[in-house]
């Protein structure tokens, strides 16, 4: 028997999921994330309010961000928190919600009551820190800390997949321990009124908001969308990551099988298995989603979005999204801003 302690690997197939899903988290990574906790708020029940991250909310940080993931982060007692028409969802001390869309919310001690505007309640901190929200009705305390994460991509085809509500609890799993502790560490810094390190806050954030997606991807059956069917296959999991990192590139098949060194045709045969169609296919279909939603929620010309996602004229792009929507892009962009008006 040899003398040298055994090594404890990973099976073979644990190592690929890692190496695939650390492929699909390099297109978070570069997004470039900045952020940071800018409103520390106590709340006592009965309460509702009514929420969103504003850019202004920002603005200690960073430059308004095109794009806002926010976040909340209970550190003493229970909340609900409700998105648009879908369940409440019930957050406990020591849980963390990410809204990776940034949409408007409720959060409250009870969904019947009637939610007033957070944006009514925030005091300015006079010290310079995070701003404070205190409000309710005196009874069960809830402390909250809410912060945001900011990118200037117009779109991000991951986080257009992801669900409006990711939850993590931060005593969970084995990354649970930094979590806490970390949060903790900034806890104490505002209320000491000494949250001075933006930047040790702001990479918390990333790391906090990478750890959620890592987690929500991990439990995501292959079927559920193509970034878990990515986890299962590492050629196909850097695919993607090429794909959506560089969605500008005039790809081609065969350019993607010569990046990721395998033949185009077992290349196109493995994609198209995974994904459920080709990958030129794919790319076509996440650059006009990419696209619509630059139309949709941005004021940037047409021949702009055009170039961003891989057009070489307006005329091309708007022929291509007729082909696809039924309507050229700029009639699409009024029936849609009627539609949400």
């Amino acid at each position: 028997m040899s003398d040298t302690p055994e090594r404890l690997t990973d099976p073979p197939s644990v190592k690929k999921g890692k190496r695939s899903l650390e492929a699909l988290l390099d297109l978070l990574r570069a997004m470039r994330l900045t952020g940071g906790i800018f409103l520390d708020a106590k709340f006592s029940a009965p309460w509702s309010v009514s929420a969103k991250v504003a850019p202004e909310d920002c603005a200690p940080f960073t430059v308004a961000p095109r794009h806002i993931i926010a976040y909340h982060y209970v550190t003493e007692g229970r909340c609900l928190l409700k998105v648009g028409d879908e369940r409440p969802i019930e957050v406990e001390s020591g849980e963390i919600v990410v809204l990776p869309r940034n949409d408007r919310h409720v959060i409250a001690s009870a969904m019947n009551l009637r939610p007033v505007s957070a944006d009514h309640l925030i005091q300015a901190a006079p010290e310079g820190g995070p701003a404070k929200i205190v409000h309710g009705g005196g009874g069960e305390r809830t402390s909250i800390l809410c912060g945001f994460l900011g990118n200037d991509l117009a779109h991000n085809a991951l986080i257009a997949l992801l669900p409006s509500v990711l939850k993590l609890d931060a005593t969970d799993g084995a990354s649970g321990d930094w979590i806490k502790g970390t949060f903790h560490f900034a806890a104490r810094e505002l209320a000491a009124g000494q949250a001075n390190s933006p930047m040790i806050l702001a990479k918390l954030a990333e790391l906090l908001f990478m750890e959620a997606v890592r987690r929500y991807l991990a439990f995501q059956p292959t079927s559920a969308n193509a970034w878990a069917a990515g986890m299962q296959d590492q050629v196909i999991g850097r695919a993607l990551g090429l794909l959506h990192g560089q969605i500008a590139r005039r790809w081609t098949t065969e350019d993607l099988a010569r990046e990721l060194s395998v033949s185009r045709s077992a290349f196109a045969e493995r994609f198209t298995r995974a994904i459920g169609e080709p990958p030129m296919r794919y790319l076509a279909r996440q650059r006009f989603e990419q696209a619509s939603a630059q139309l949709k929620e941005t004021a940037d010309p047409i021949a702009r979005i055009a170039y961003d996602v891989g057009y070489e004229s307006e005329e091309a792009f708007s022929r291509a999204f007729r082909r696809e929507y039924g309507m050229p892009p700029a009639a699409w962009r009024r029936a849609n801003a009627l539609a949400g008006s």
